[in-house]
């Protein structure tokens, strides 16, 4: 009777041998590793808003000229010479070229459609954008606008310069970072999370400007033959401020 390590050990010996056949004849045996990643760190958002406000240090008013006459050459001429007129006393308040700008200027005729759509004469318009730097000067100036030929007057809006806006962009920010890292703290105390370090940061902006519709006949909220007053209050800048986290 052959002993049971025996018979063990002749059963390795011939398995071994099988394999060693095999191999030869077919071939390494493939090997399949699956690498798993597994991440520590999983990211937790948190979002924070902050605002500046402050008076507005310029102002944009949009206004135009149309004309109407029997020819387009006459129609062009009333409305570039009330035109220049305007602009030429807006020298007096150190308003640049560059503050200036031409945002429409067009030609249409003017139809009678009881005669058949017979055309009658023309139409030129051109409007304007002007920018106002010095914003104590805007009543000022929109007397000059309107006393030099002006019948098209539209909104005023106040805003800030970029200088300005960059200041309160900064406040703004400051204080939406604050209150986001604020409130991972809050979350992270309530949890039991342990915050890590911030491995992103997503920013917004709301500027809303302040826009006033200016009714020329009657001044802003006032009778008529009124000079307008026109009360700039504050304007805002917002920020959004979203933080991503590592947390453990």
């Amino acid at each position: 009777m052959k002993h049971p390590g025996s018979q063990a050990a002749g059963a390795i010996f011939f398995f071994f041998i099988l394999l060693f056949i095999y191999t030869k004849l077919a071939g390494p045996i493939p090997f399949t590793v699956n690498n798993i990643n597994t991440i520590k760190d999983t990211p937790f958002v948190v979002e924070g808003q902050g605002s500046a406000s402050e008076a507005p240090d310029q102002a944009t008013i949009s206004f135009g000229v149309t004309k109407n006459a029997s020819t387009v050459e006459s129609a062009q001429s009333q409305t570039n010479t009330a035109i220049n007129a305007i602009l030429e006393n807006l020298k007096d308040f150190d308003i640049s070229d560059k503050d200036i700008k031409t945002t429409n200027y067009s030609v249409n005729p003017n139809y009678d459609y009881d005669a058949g759509q017979r055309i009658t004469g023309y139409s030129v318009t051109q409007n304007i954008d002007l920018k106002i730097k010095k914003i104590k000067d805007t009543n000022s100036v929109i007397d000059e606008i309107t006393g030099n030929g002006a019948n098209l007057v539209g909104q005023i809006q106040f805003g800030f310069s970029d200088k300005a806006k960059a200041e309160l962009e900064e406040k703004a920010r400051k204080e939406a970072v604050s209150n986001a890292k604020q409130k991972a703290e809050n979350i992270a105390k309530v949890t039991g999370i342990r915050l890590g370090r911030i491995i992103n940061v997503l920013e917004s902006q709301d500027s809303i400007p302040r826009f006033i519709a200016l009714d020329v006949s009657r001044g802003v909220g006032g009778a008529p033959e009124e000079k307008p007053e026109i009360p700039t209050g504050e304007s805002s800048v917002k920020i959004n401020i979203s933080l991503t986290y590592e947390i453990y």
